[in-house]
């Protein structure tokens, strides 16, 4: 009986934590929707997978969005990134790389976040668009 109510619990408290995490990361992306520079399908990403552990409807409504949806499938499917959204990331990249050589940060920041970005940005190159 104990162990049963232990289960129970380690379960309740796992959907807890996995829809937890998929409602963070949806409203990070709905902020996304109205933050210039702060993506928000990478956020709808995590939304889509979290909620597929522990909220399987939110997962369904998120694949099923008329305008997030395709992107989402489109991951999953062939972890593909359209070419816009390379553009998109690279051209933050640049800029936020110009803004942090300009700024006062130590010398290890001004190398290690541009060194950083540019690892992301050949690795999202890398993957196909269709």
């Amino acid at each position: 009986m104990l162990r049963r109510a232990s289960r129970t619990l380690s379960r309740t408290l796992s959907l807890v934590l996995w829809r937890t995490l998929a409602l963070a990361a949806l409203l990070l992306g709905l902020v996304g929707i109205f933050v210039p520079g702060l993506p928000t399908v990478p956020f709808l990403l995590v939304a889509a997978w979290a909620g597929g552990r522990g909220w399987p409807s939110l997962e369904r409504w998120l694949l099923e969005h008329p305008k997030h949806g395709p992107a989402i499938r489109r991951w999953r499917d062939h972890r593909a990134v359209p070419r816009s959204a390379k553009w998109a990331a690279t051209a933050t990249m640049t800029l936020s790389t110009a803004v942090i050589a300009l700024s006062p940060a130590p010398l290890s920041v001004k190398v290690g976040v541009p060194a950083l970005m540019l690892a992301v940005g050949t690795w999202l190159w890398l993957r196909p668009e269709r």
